[in-house]
């Protein structure tokens, strides 16, 4: 029976932590599912060996008596991969021949059950002897899958819907009004399919919001400049503002300098968790200068400059 190097599998160190573990794991068993390699009978090895080693080395206890038994696998095979023909008080010997550890009579009871796993694995850790545990089939959750969506400013405003053709079936999902670049949406169960039983992976449409030509985006507020004619920036008066509700009438003071803000409450994005909240909508006037001027009013401005000189 060959030795199975489960650090070695996995590409981690001895030392490696519970999380590094779980990092490579992750990794491997993405590039090595059955979904990914169909009818390819070296990656569906590949995998089962992976999750052989995953399942031992996130288990704690399993994990300990493995790296006991690894130093120690030699002196095992020479007693023919039998526990009881082995010593394994050796293991553990103290000074003088003190006893400290505790005695196992059966390798099933050292490591814990197993199954459905390598000889290796069954042999050591349950199922592989005459008596043992019933195998168990081996299980793996699907992989999540992700889809890049592109909306427009006006479908992350009101909400929209996009539908999508996956295992030869159609998906109506639901985007939720206020998303915005980098939103995930999570559709349950729609990922790749599990294996041995698993259950299936989840499906996340990636948002990215395309800019607009009118307003800029921060959070739930937006952001846009507005031309206003200089007599009304002069003189003061009302001018419409588009929003994405519709047009706005708004109020603009005698003598208003160029590039002044002005805040309308609630006429920016709706928040995601909380659709019936609104940011702002920030306007920034500039004025419009006038051109093809008559004569007559040439004259005017000149008038007026004067008067200012």
């Amino acid at each position: 029976m060959e030795y199975k190097d489960y650090y070695r599998v996995l590409g981690v160190s001895k030392d490696a932590s519970t999380e590094d573990i779980r990092r490579a794991y992750r990794k491997l068993a993405r590039k090595y599912h059955p979904d990914v390699n169909p009818n390819n009978k070296e990656a569906e090895e590949r995998f089962k060996e992976i999750n052989e080693a995953y399942e031992v080395l996130t288990d704690p206890e399993k994990r300990s008596k493995y790296d006991q038994l690894g130093a120690n696998w030699q002196r095992y095979q020479q007693a023919g991969g039998d526990p009881s023909g082995f010593d394994w008080s050796q293991w553990f010997a103290g000074g003088r021949g003190e006893r400290v550890y505790t005695e196992y009579v059966d390798l099933e009871d050292l490591f814990g059950g197993g199954g459905g796993f390598s000889d290796f694995f069954q042999n050591i850790f349950g199922g592989g002897r005459t008596g043992t545990r019933q195998q168990q089939a081996f299980t793996a959750t699907g992989r999540d899958i992700e889809q890049p969506v592109r909306i427009t400013l006006e479908e992350a405003y009101h909400g929209t819907t996009r539908i999508l053709q996956t295992d030869q079936r159609r998906l109506e999902v639901k985007v939720p009004p206020g998303v915005q670049t980098g939103s995930r949406v999570r559709v349950a169960g729609e990922g790749q399919r599990g294996f041995g039983g698993g259950r299936p992976g989840d499906l996340y449409l990636v948002i990215t919001v395309s800019e607009h030509p009118v307003y800029r985006r921060e959070g739930a507020d937006l952001y846009m400049t507005h031309p206003v004619d200089l007599y009304t920036m002069v003189l003061g008066g009302e001018t419409t503002v588009p929003t994405l509700k519709g047009r706005v009438a708004l109020r603009i003071p005698p003598e208003t300098k160029a590039g002044r803000v002005f805040r309308l409450r609630g006429q920016g994005m709706p928040h995601l968790r909380n659709p019936s909240q609104y940011g702002d909508l920030y306007v920034e006037v500039q004025p419009v200068i006038p051109d093809r001027l008559s004569d007559r009013e040439k004259e005017l401005f000149r008038q007026l400059a004067a008067l200012r000189a």
